[in-house]
Order: structure tokens, then sequence, then C-alpha cells
């Protein structure tokens, strides 16, 4: 099947720069993270299934499997002598940093997807372990509107999750 590059471009441009932030984060290297994303993309735009409502969680799924693919081949071959001036410490990455790393990749695009009153609220109540009136204060709205708030703001991040095609 020939390559339709306006259609890699647009997965390119509407979802490159989170990948590579994501596969900097778990490979440490910006050329090496280019490189993974635009395999991912390729890969993708080859083999993804025609729902694109999951594309970016699909994305995410390929750039971490090839990060984890680089890592098993990097570890069968033969470790070298570090070049004089490093520490000679290898940093070792392994699928359960991935998965923690793409766990609050995916959590930060779904939370940039409610409003703003929404995001607060949750990030107060459920990261900050505010209580509702510690809330309410901070956030100058009566207690009343923080329970509100939460309510509706988890009903509209597990719909931002279902979107990004995180599995319950």
């Amino acid at each position: 099947m020939p390559m339709d590059e306006d259609a890699v471009a647009a997965i390119y441009r509407d979802h490159g720069a989170a990948l590579r932030r994501f596969a900097r984060g778990a490979v440490g290297s910006d050329e090496q993270a280019e490189d993974i994303v635009q395999e991912a993309i390729v890969r993708v735009w080859r083999q993804a299934p025609e729902a694109t409502a999951g594309l970016r969680a699909y994305l995410y799924r390929t750039v971490r499997n090839l990060i984890v693919d680089q890592h098993r081949q990097r570890s069968r071959r033969p470790r070298t002598v570090p070049a004089q001036g490093t520490d000679g410490f290898d940093v070792a990455v392994d699928a359960e940093r991935i998965d923690e790393l793409l766990d609050r990749v995916v959590m930060e695009e779904a939370l940039m997807r409610l409003t703003r009153e929404h995001r607060e609220v949750l990030v107060a109540v459920h990261y900050r372990r505010l209580s509702v009136q510690e809330a309410a204060r901070e956030l100058g709205v009566p207690a009343g509107t923080v329970k509100s708030r939460c309510f509706y703001a988890l009903k509209a991040l597990r719909s931002a999750l279902d979107e990004l095609g995180v599995e319950r």
C-alpha cells in the first residue's frame, strides 16, 4: 500500500510533540525519541484500526512498545566500556517505568480536556488531598460547589479517558 504522505504528516502534526516528550522521558535522547516517534507513526498509519477515536492511545502504546523493544535489543548486546568522562551507569528503561510514564502522560492529556474549573477542583481534592472545605476556601466557592464540580469533573474525566482508549 503506498504511503499517504498527507495522512502521515497530519498524524505527526497532531500527535508528534506529545509523543516526543513521552519517548524522550523514557529514553533520555532527543534523537532516539524522534526516531521512535517517526517509526511509531509509520507503523500506526500502516496497522491502525479503522476507528480513530483512540488514535492517540494507540500511538502511545506503539511508542511504548518500540521503547521496550529497543531496550531489550540493547540489553542483549555486549556492554562496552563507557567513554571517558561518563560515570558508567546504564540508564535502565524497564516496562514498569514506561507504563508509569505513559499513565502520567495519558492522565495529563485527559485532565487538559476538562474545563479549568473541573481540573482545579480535581487537582485540589484528589491530588493535593485538600478537604472539601479547604478546597472551597482556596477556590473561593461554596463547599457544595466543590462537591458538585468533583462529581461532574470525575464524569468528564472518565469520558476523556474513554476517548483516549484507556481501558477500565
